[in-house]
């Protein structure tokens, strides 16, 4: 007897990860190779992370081009991803500052004697405590890319933060969508 086969999409972390890129690059028209170059994943991881996130109805193509849908995108990212893709800290490591350690909360946040979160990266400038980032590219991709950057380190500040953190990460979120 054959045993049926589960046909239920289910979003990876590379998914929500090109939302997050995505996001940073409102407006812009880019290809699947842009979005490549752009969040270090290969075109097929791309191909089919985009197609899983319309899928979930978080994306549509119009015009063969790729649109967020905001408010289903701002539903998830605020009330949702924290718990699918919840945070996992490690040891002290050399890194990228994320979270309130980064850009822009660092600005809105006084740091304290606690060393900072901080993806491990070879290229990081800090020390602190790993935080293992989104999907294993980000860090080097945040480092290309300013608005990404901010984005991926404001959704660390979701899935990890207090609620004055949380807060203020929801708050430049609404901001930017």
């Amino acid at each position: 007897m054959r045993r049926p086969i589960n046909r239920q999409p289910v979003l990876k972390p590379q998914d929500f990860y090109l939302l997050l890129a995505l996001a940073a690059v409102r407006g812009e028209s880019l290809t699947y190779p842009d979005l490549a170059a752009l969040t270090g994943l290969s075109m097929s991881e791309v191909h089919g992370g985009l197609k899983r996130v319309e899928q979930a109805r978080l994306l549509a193509f119009v015009d063969r081009q790729s649109r967020i849908v905001t408010p289903a995108f701002k539903e998830f990212l605020l009330h949702g991803a924290r718990y699918a893709f919840p945070a996992a800290r490690g040891s002290m490591v050399g890194g990228v500052p994320t979270a309130y350690a980064a850009a822009p909360l660092n600005r809105q946040i006084a740091p304290s004697a606690d060393p900072p979160p901080v993806w491990p990266h070879a290229e990081g400038s800090a020390r602190g405590i790993a935080l293992i980032p989104l999907y294993p590219s980000a860090p080097a991709a945040a480092l290309r890319n300013a608005a990404l950057y901010e984005n991926l380190a404001l959704f660390d500040a979701l899935r990890m933060g207090n609620a004055r953190e949380r807060a203020l990460a929801a708050q430049f979120f609404e901001e930017r969508l």
